[in-house]
């Protein structure tokens, strides 16, 4: 079933899929359009997901899942993981690398595989003031506080020089 995503309850759960690059106004309309016939018929075990989605900076997708009426499952997680798999054929796109950092440089968001990332920490192009994306949030209150943080206030700060 699907709702708006700021409706949902804010210990929803989360997933965040980083795109490798942005996509085009086009691209957003055709994802979108998908987005919607998926979530609309996401179920676990024959229930409904009450879930949303959000596309953030034309890169990033979103999917929230209120737990709170049903739980994931194994099967309807590998029903989301598939469509992302196929989305990521579809645009030809990389969506489900975690190795790969996000960041922004002024208002641009950069992506950098992760042994990029620790180069430029210890080159001093990246430091602790600068805003990455934790993609590692678990559900919507943490996506409102600690998804866009800097890199101080992440797991990314291992990487940075004090």
């Amino acid at each position: 079933m699907l709702v708006e995503f700021d409706t949902l309850p804010e210990e929803s759960r989360v997933w965040i899929y980083q795109a490798n690059r942005s996509f085009s106004e086009e691209e957003l309309e055709e994802i979108k359009s998908k987005l919607n016939k998926f979530v609309e018929v996401w179920t676990a075990h024959g229930k409904d997901l009450q879930a949303g989605y959000k596309i953030v900076y034309k890169r990033f997708i979103v999917i929230a899942l209120n737990e709170n009426l049903n739980n994931a499952t194994g099967c309807s997680i590998d029903a989301s993981v598939h469509f992302i798999q196929q989305l990521e054929q579809d645009y030809k796109v990389d969506l489900m690398d975690k190795m790969n950092v996000s960041f922004k440089q002024g208002e641009f968001v950069a992506y950098k595989p992760l042994l990029e990332f620790k180069k430029m920490a210890k080159n001093n192009s990246v430091s602790k003031n600068t805003i990455v994306f934790n993609n590692l949030v678990t559900n919507i209150a943490e996506f409102k506080e600690n998804w866009e943080v800097p890199a101080k206030e992440s797991w990314h700060s291992r990487f940075i020089k004090p």
